[in-house]
């Protein structure tokens, strides 16, 4: 009888649950990971387990109540969607499990059941579009590291980024067209932020972070998140023909005080203010199901910001989730 291929689907990760000590534990293993803030793990410690998850996860907590469901967080709920349709698209030849890098159903365990299945032969797909330490490679380093203690190690590979994927893009493009493009004068595209300092650490000593240096693909950013970041928005606003004077590249999220990479979405969104811009569709590409970065973050803090400055409304072009063209998209890159 021919054996199952294994493939494993990874997303970041959620809560349990809203409740502010399942946000706290979440927080915790979320950022004690040393490809996420990566300092020393003594300041680290401090940081997080003294300052950060004590403090923030109230806050983080009232937030996630907001965005959860009856179903769960929308992050998990999308993400066993996409795991059904994909298990389903694949067929009986291929088991396909569904993890988190950060809390439940954990990457660990869903290696053990594709082992349990007898899958020899084992293919991580990192839903993360763009290349980032703090993500994709967090991702290998964890996998390798429960693998590299079993006694039999399976033929394992894993997928890379695919921000330039024709389908990835076209399942962007389908959802954005849902939206009457020519209602809006600026289209913003906000993508996850991470210190500067890892994007100099991932340039192997080549120019980085200078002027124009993500304005064009090439072998000396082609791991460069930032760069992959510019290069999604290029090929999504010319699938959709939108006026290059009409959009920017912007990044969210920033923690602490150290740089991180720019220009910043907060600021972004004044300036656009400032010059009388009315109304913007917000695209977040670095996402790949909605999630409190998204629903909350964009749909609601950046829409009220920007009405409070004297714009009219920011919409948010909802993730890719289970659309049929991103099963695709992920059915051809495990293929």
């Amino acid at each position: 009888m021919m054996k199952k291929k294994g493939i494993l689907l990874v997303n970041l990760g959620t809560p349990d649950s809203p409740a502010t000590a399942d946000v706290r534990s979440y927080l915790k293993q979320f950022l004690l990971d040393p490809r996420v803030i990566d300092i020393p793990a003594i300041p680290r410690n401090l940081l997080v387990r003294g300052i950060i998850a004590p403090f923030r996860a109230p806050k983080s907590a009232a937030l996630y109540k907001k965005i959860w469901t009856d179903e769960g967080s929308p992050l998990l709920v999308y993400s066993k969607k996409l795991h059904q349709k994909i298990a389903t698209a694949l067929g009986d030849n291929y088991s396909v499990v569904l993890a988190m890098r950060y809390k439940n159903p954990s990457i660990e365990s869903g290696l053990q059941l594709l082992a349990n299945q007898g899958c020899t032969h084992i293919t991580v797909v990192p839903l993360f579009p763009q290349y980032a330490s703090a993500t994709n490679g967090s991702v290998v380093e964890h996998v390798m590291a429960i693998v590299s203690k079993w006694q039999s190690i399976p033929d394992l590979h894993f997928t890379g980024p695919f921000y330039d994927h024709p389908k990835f893009i076209q399942a962007i493009t389908q959802i954005a067209s849902t939206y009457q493009l020519q209602d809006y004068d600026h289209f913003l595209f906000s993508y996850h932020g991470v210190p500067e300092r890892q994007i100099h650490k991932a340039a192997n000593g080549n120019a980085c972070l200078a002027e124009g240096c993500c304005d064009v693909m090439h072998k000396d950013n082609a791991l460069c998140y930032r760069a992959q970041c510019f290069q999604t928005t290029r090929l999504i606003a010319s699938a959709l023909n939108l006026p290059t004077d009409k959009i920017t590249t912007c990044f969210q999220s920033r923690l602490g005080k150290t740089p991180w990479i720019q220009p910043y979405a907060s600021e972004t969104i004044t300036s656009l203010a400032a010059e009388g811009k009315k109304k913007l569709l917000v695209f977040s590409p670095a996402f790949v199901a909605d999630c409190l970065e998204t629903i909350y973050e964009i749909g609601v803090e950046y829409d009220t910001e920007f009405r409070h400055l004297g714009g009219e409304k920011v919409q948010l072009v909802e993730s890719l989730n289970d659309s049929d063209l991103f099963v695709e998209c992920l059915v051809d890159m495990v293929k």
